[in-house]
């Protein structure tokens, strides 16, 4: 490592590091691939892609990418015109304002790995097409990479379709929870409708730059195809934009894996990708099965007639998002309503809120507050928020919901509802960087609160250190971020006793 140091220098060595993802010191031709390429200009086919043996017969799908680059005045670093951070830093974001490849064609039969394993046909069951292989345990993979490892097996089709909106998309994110889910949404004798979730990200940056990360909340979407997978009647992709943040974005500022790192999220309007129509042949046969051309006299194309999917089965795709956000997220086994209606359910069912206000999403797949600040979202939802005691006690006797500090700032500065407004000030007086724990009244009076990083504090001292008036750890559980956590529940059920009974 000294020698690597000196011969190669500090940003030299940062490459080479991260080209070696086997941390052996030495190049393999797999690993210098990216290089090579980006040398000589040239390509070459994947491995996977030579396993694909078109059918001649088989049928192409058109799709078309289209995307609005990130709006800028919605990351937080630009309140104080982005001070301090580097032109550099932000080349590869301030330079992607349109999607890689407009348009593609795709054989139908690639597919096929969105079809259902023979153990899936239950609407609503979800299975992985590409598990994640991470947890809480497992840690997370390395920031230092710029080239995304070659996609194998079903990761091919979904590295193919993000590819269009930039050349550098992983297909496994850096953290839990990777991969892509899906479940069947409706079914009739010859097609399914697929819904889907993918966490991807992207690298905006290459060398000499330091890598920048581009990780949308999630990728969701779904696919209707025929059981043989040989055509595709309908296809759509896309990034949800109904949150006011839906990005969340990290990069490094020196040559090392511990070296600096900035974190921000912004809001991306539009990240879609969505087919023109069916796919259709690339070759026709008439009766007789001679070829006949695919264009009329005139040179249009000719005009396929489908024929109408009659649905035998189907669930709501609202049913099927949910389902499939459990599959990623256990926490979200029980319900986090929006931040009103939970208090409105509250007031109704004369139970307590127990509500997460958060900098990032709490169920974006790392968009919580960044996984790079301590106490975020994402280490809650791995730990003590799935966990079956806390899930029992929170279905019974809270109602629960997340939101951003910047959705509550809007809904206080609006006073077209003032009970609303109100709500949204209580909350946000209690609020400390990153992520704050509140349990509150109907009315929106808090009893209760604890900061993230400070429950993440307490809980990995030994219990004789942590000052006795704090919490008590119970000893009904190993795990003392559940025990903790319950503490915190209870203690704020038993403040609640006089009004709840009042």
């Amino acid at each position: 490592q000294e020698l690597a140091l000196k011969s190669l220098g500090n940003e030299g060595l940062f490459l080479f590091s991260s080209l070696d993802t086997n941390k052996d010191l030495y190049l393999s031709p797999e690993e210098f691939k990216p290089i090579a390429e980006k040398l000589t200009g040239v390509a070459p086919v994947s491995e996977s892609e030579e396993e694909e043996t078109p059918d001649p017969d088989g049928e192409t799908l058109s799709i078309v990418a289209k995307f609005q680059p990130l709006v800028m005045e919605t990351m937080t670093k630009s309140k104080d015109g982005f001070l301090g951070i580097s032109h550099v830093a932000l080349s590869g974001l301030r330079n992607w304002t349109a999607p890689a490849a407009p348009m593609s064609a795709l054989l139908a039969r690639q597919f096929k790995a969105f079809l259902p394993p023979k153990d899936k046909l239950d609407l609503g069951d979800p299975w992985w097409i590409i598990p994640s292989e991470l947890n809480i345990f497992t840690g997370y993979l390395s920031n230092n990479r710029f080239y995304p490892p070659p996609p194998k097996g079903k990761e091919v089709i979904i590295h193919k379709l993000l590819s269009m909106f930039h050349p550098r998309p992983f297909v496994k994110t850096r953290f839990a929870p990777q991969g892509a889910v899906a479940c069947i949404q409706a079914s009739s004798s010859f097609y399914y409708t697929i819904a889907f979730r993918i966490h991807a990200e992207f690298q905006l940056n290459e060398p000499p730059n330091f890598p920048f990360w581009f990780s949308p909340g999630q990728f969701t979407g779904y696919i209707v195809l025929s059981k043989d997978s040989s055509h595709v009647r309908d296809f759509r992709l896309f990034v949800p934009n109904n949150r006011s943040l839906n990005v969340d974005m990290e990069w490094l500022y020196g040559a090392s894996e511990s070296s600096n790192m900035e974190v921000d999220i912004g809001y991306l309007p539009q990240m879609e990708l969505e087919s023109t129509g069916p796919s259709i042949p690339a070759v026709i046969h008439d009766e007789n099965g001679n070829v006949i051309e695919s264009r009329d006299p005139s040179g249009e194309p000719i005009q396929f007639v489908f024929e109408e999917i009659t649905w035998q089965q189907e669930i709501p795709w609202e049913e099927a998002a949910h389902r499939l956000e459990v599959a990623m997220y256990p926490f979200k086994k029980i319900s986090y309503l929006p931040f009103t209606e939970a208090f409105e359910r509250a007031k109704a069912e004369k139970k307590l809120v127990h509500s997460i206000l958060l900098w990032g999403a709490l169920d974006d797949h790392k968009a919580s507050c960044a996984s790079s600040v301590p106490g975020s979202g994402r280490t809650l939802r791995e730990t003590v928020l799935e966990s079956s005691p806390i899930l029992a006690l929170l279905n019974e006797s809270f109602i629960s919901s997340w939101s951003l500090v910047k959705e509550l700032e809007e809904l206080q500065s609006n006073r077209e509802n003032e009970f609303y407004s109100k709500l949204a000030e209580l909350h946000l007086e209690k609020y400390n960087f990153p992520v704050e724990m509140i349990i509150c009244l109907p009315n929106g009076t808090v009893i209760h609160h604890i900061n993230a990083n400070y429950f993440l504090d307490i809980t990995s001292m030994k219990p004789e250190d942590v000052e006795s008036g704090i919490f008590s750890f119970s000893t009904n559980f190993e795990d003392p971020s559940t025990a903790t956590y319950l503490q915190f529940l209870k203690e704020g059920l038993q403040r609640a006793k006089p009004y709840l009974q009042s």
